[in-house]
């Protein structure tokens, strides 16, 4: 009875690591997909100037719609995004999704909301004034 009990719990074992395994890999294949396209969705919301700038630096500017001297730093990866006033940083804004996204739909989130409805952007984010406001 021994042996059986070993081939059981190979079956099983074996069984259940095909199962983790196919969900794991439909996984990785499903963000691979949300990272296309928000990749593509990133292109089409951009000016080419800002997407070169993007990938440039790792950051875009958007400007602001209803103040000629302030633009908002987005950066492509996890960071806050900078508020630049008359060349000076002024203040670090926080606003995560409930949910992980692609680091390219936080960047259109970021630039949409801003373009869109820049009062409750503001009122909505968390707001850090930076200790040292520093010269850009």
């Amino acid at each position: 009875m021994h042996t059986f009990d070993y081939i059981f719990g190979a079956i099983v074992t074996t069984i259940s690591l095909v199962v983790f395994g196919w969900i794991f890999v439909d996984s990785y294949l499903e963000w691979l997909k949300a990272r296309q396209r928000a990749a593509e969705l990133l292109l089409s919301v951009l000016t080419r100037e800002q997407y070169r700038q993007l990938k440039r630096r790792g950051y875009v500017d958007i400007p602001s719609p209803r103040d000629p001297e302030r633009f908002y730093r987005v950066p492509r990866y996890s960071g806050l995004v900078g508020v630049i006033s008359q060349g000076r940083r002024i203040a670090n804004l926080c606003l995560q999704p409930v949910e992980g996204l692609p680091n390219d739909d936080i960047v259109v989130k970021h630039k949409l909301l801003i373009e869109a409805d820049e009062e409750t952007y503001l009122q909505t984010a968390n707001r850090f004034t930076p200790k040292c406001v520093e010269d850009w």
